[in-house]
């Protein structure tokens, strides 16, 4: 108890606790938020570590530091910390490094997506060489209600999607895509599909009014996965189902230059402690794929709390 208490007492790991309660970074990314050197930040970084309040996530050859603590005594004081974040000194400064380091990965990624609007399909299935996992996706759709498919890309999912939803609603941040994913919604009558161009952090859907929200090789792309996990919580409605297709954790480096990837796929323990944190239960994992493919894992997941928006 008195060593943490002690650590706690530096301002510095206190603005480190302050950044990565919102996601995950890099040293890289935490020097350039908090305008320090390297070798200051790795200090207090192994400090955090070695007392049980971080961990360290190596994915290829980035690594990233996450709060997921495993000291007792700071899991009961966390929400207390959390409470005096926003009385830290340099408060408005961290945030505005966070959102530069943030906004200049969403800046990149929407500009691959752009560029490579027409041909990413193709690209992610041979680059990867991914399963056919498209049946037992749609299996784990709900018949009925509003469906919210983040990330919509092609639209090639769209059709199927309004097949079994009375409604759809299809997001995505590029709109190069949205152009792309229009054509296939224009295929489905009755207008049951409505496309919006947006962040997948700042979806455009009224608070709990979906009843599913689906998506397909997106979160691997998501600066904060914590925090898009969140605002979906926001739009479902209790009992709301969460519907993930996403990569199985893998060690393929090079599919953050070639593909715009943040994150090299998921772990099983990865995702549920980021569901329970957003709000939601975890109501199943399976992973696809045979030998020699790139296995493809399919979370559902039920809200079963709104979150303090606070």
């Amino acid at each position: 108890m008195l060593s943490t208490l002690k650590l706690l007492a530096d301002p510095t790991r206190l603005r480190l606790l302050r950044i990565l309660e919102q996601g995950d970074f890099t040293v890289q990314d935490l020097t350039t938020i908090l305008a320090m050197g390297q070798s200051r930040i790795s200090r207090h970084l192994k400090l955090m570590v070695r007392e049980g309040l971080l961990q360290l996530d190596k994915q290829g050859t980035w690594h990233y530091y996450r709060l997921a603590p495993s000291n007792d005594f700071y899991v009961e004081i966390r929400d207390a910390v959390k409470n005096r974040f926003n009385m830290l000194i340099n408060y408005d400064r961290d945030m505005a490094g966070l959102l530069r380091v943030t906004d200049e990965r969403r800046r990149r990624n929407r500009q691959f997506f752009d560029s490579h609007a027409g041909d990413l399909d193709g690209m992610h299935e041979a680059l990867l060489n991914l399963p056919d996992y498209r049946r037992d996706l749609f299996a784990l759709v709900p018949q009925g209600g509003l469906i919210v498919e983040i990330g919509v890309g092609t639209g090639r999912l769209l059709p199927d999607l309004a097949g079994i939803g009375d409604r759809v609603i299809g997001v995505d941040h590029s709109p190069a895509m949205i152009d792309l994913a229009r054509e296939c919604a224009e295929r489905v009558p009755h207008g049951k599909i409505d496309l919006r161009l947006a962040e997948m952090i700042h979806l455009p859907v009224e608070t709990t009014s979906a009843d599913t929200v689906v998506m397909n090789q997106v979160l691997h792309h998501a600066e904060l996965p914590i925090l898009v996990l969140k605002e979906i919580n926001r739009i479902l409605k209790p009992g709301g189902l969460l519907l993930i297709a996403d990569l199985v954790r893998h060690d393929h480096d090079w599919v953050r230059q070639q593909l715009a990837d943040q994150w090299l796929g998921f772990s099983e323990p990865e995702l549920l402690t980021w569901c329970t944190e957003a709000g939601f239960k975890k109501l199943r994992y399976q992973a696809v794929g045979r030998t020699g493919q790139q296995q493809v894992l399919l979370l559902t997941a039920i809200k079963i709390a709104p979150l303090n928006p606070n």
